[in-house]
């Protein structure tokens, strides 16, 4: 083991488990939202209430996911600082739109929400964590604009040795961002539905409040409607793997040589014949390129060299992500039919949205790894290796201290992301306070 295996593992473990925080973020800001803009609609307290609860819930999370994120730009100056140099100008514009503008965007007017209640007017204040929400939102645009370049890199040319961007527009609008970014927001959507959902399960196993089961059906729909989402954009993002990421696509399915008819393997020596060519082209006899063929027309472009993937990786997180994420959305489809019609949530629904709160997780985290492992050897396709990319002054013993390091920090952050979350969900939802008849049912502080 060199100072780059230990490099790939420090930005490999320290990106996947801030990821784990980012779906949250995205879909509780958008929820939490939804419930304050039925609470100003109705005026019904039980909408303020469910409102505060997720709210809290939300920004410890948001909290959690902004440590863990800077961590991220540290690294590319200490392990991976000839990455940074050729990236460097292209990711320049991308990367500031996102700190400047979405993230500042978020975070100051998440600060107006917290501090605002009862001092800003009612309209003021929904349309503070509506602005959060959609800098959330538009943050996550930017970071996956970016990424979508190391993939299919776009509006830029070489020049000694360094990418220079020609052509902003052309990299927030690459075609590969276009089918991620939906994807992505689309899977946090998932993801925020099932923490969700478990945390109302819990409480529908204690009580049978209507507004618990009110919260749980809108998670349903949330969930199911980005179930469907992530499942248009994942066609749309194996089209384009097969133009643009063919290496991944072939790894992905396991699929060795260059096939006409390709079948989809579903697991190992169970084919569905023609399928891959179909999802792939929309054509069911299309040729599909293999690893071993791809590998060797690399190697007459490229030089020699091994351009596989860890094919394990990519086969296996393939089907963990689709069968983590399928199961998901097919339990709020579940739900969403059980609870129709006013109907109580069965107990054994409630314990099994709890037990299931892991799945989206799981998924998510299966893609990620199929999105970054399966672009390997290259972090820019097709212009620069991994290998190439790490600090070439860095040691394997400063990288080991400072993974060890991260480790231990980021183990310490989770066990306390644990227990704030659970303290709270077992919390539950806070008392009903006095109204005064001047207030109008305006909250009380927050905090």
């Amino acid at each position: 083991m060199d100072a780059l295996d230990l490099a790939r593992w420090q930005f490999g473990v320290t990106t996947v488990y801030h990821f784990l925080f980012v779906p949250l973020t995205i879909g509780l800001g958008v929820f939490v939202a939804g419930l304050q803009t039925a609470w100003h609609r109705t005026g019904k307290e039980h909408y303020l209430r469910l409102t505060k609860f997720f709210g809290k819930l939300f920004l410890i999370n948001f909290a959690m996911g902004v440590v863990t994120g800077i961590v991220q730009e540290f690294q590319f100056g200490m392990n991976w600082s000839e990455y940074s140099t050729f990236v460097g100008d292209v990711f320049g514009a991308p990367l500031a739109m996102e700190a400047l503008l979405a993230f500042f965007m978020e975070s100051t007017f998440l600060g107006l929400w917290i501090f605002g209640w009862g001092r800003l007017p009612k309209r003021v204040h929904l349309a503070c964590i509506w602005a959060a929400a959609i800098g959330s939102n538009l943050s996550a645009y930017f970071i996956l604009a970016a990424n979508a370049w190391m993939k299919h890199p776009v509006g830029y040319e070489v020049v000694d040795g360094k990418a220079r961007m020609t052509d902003l527009w052309a990299v927030l609008t690459n075609s590969t961002a276009l089918a991620q970014v939906p994807h992505v927001i689309g899977s946090a959507f998932v993801v925020a539905g099932g923490f969700i959902l478990a945390v109302c399960g819990y409480w529908l196993l204690r009580t049978h409040a209507e507004m618990w089961r009110g919260a749980a059906r809108a998670a349903l729909v949330m969930t199911a409607i980005a179930g469907v989402v992530v499942a248009g954009t994942g066609d749309m993002s194996a089209k384009l793997l097969y133009e643009q990421q063919p290496m991944k696509l072939a790894s992905a399915e396991g699929l060795e040589r260059d096939t006409a008819g390709a079948a989809l393997t579903v697991a190992p020596g169970i084919e569905i014949p023609k399928v891959l060519s179909f999802l792939s082209t929309n054509d069911p006899d299309a040729t599909v390129q293999g690893t071993e063929d791809l590998q060797a027309r690399f190697e007459e472009r490229f030089g020699p060299g091994d351009y596989r993937p860890n094919q394990a990786i990519t086969f296996w997180s393939f089907r963990v992500m689709i069968v983590f994420g399928l199961a998901t959305v097919g339990l709020s489809v579940l739900g969403l039919w059980l609870t129709r019609r006013r109907r109580p949530m069965p107990r054994w629904l409630s314990r099994l949205l709890v037990l299931a709160l892991p799945a989206p997780l799981i998924a998510v985290t299966a893609g990620w790894l199929l999105s970054e492992m399966g672009r390997q050897p290259w972090v820019v396709a097709g212009e620069l290796l991994t290998a190439a990319g790490v600090s070439p002054g860095v040691s394997l013993t400063e990288v080991a201290i400072s993974l060890t390091i991260f480790t231990l920090l980021y183990g310490s952050l989770a066990v306390a992301e644990a227990v704030l979350l659970t303290r709270h969900v077992r919390k539950g939802l806070d008392e009903p306070e006095p109204v005064r008849a001047a207030e109008k049912l305006e909250p009380s502080l927050m905090y």
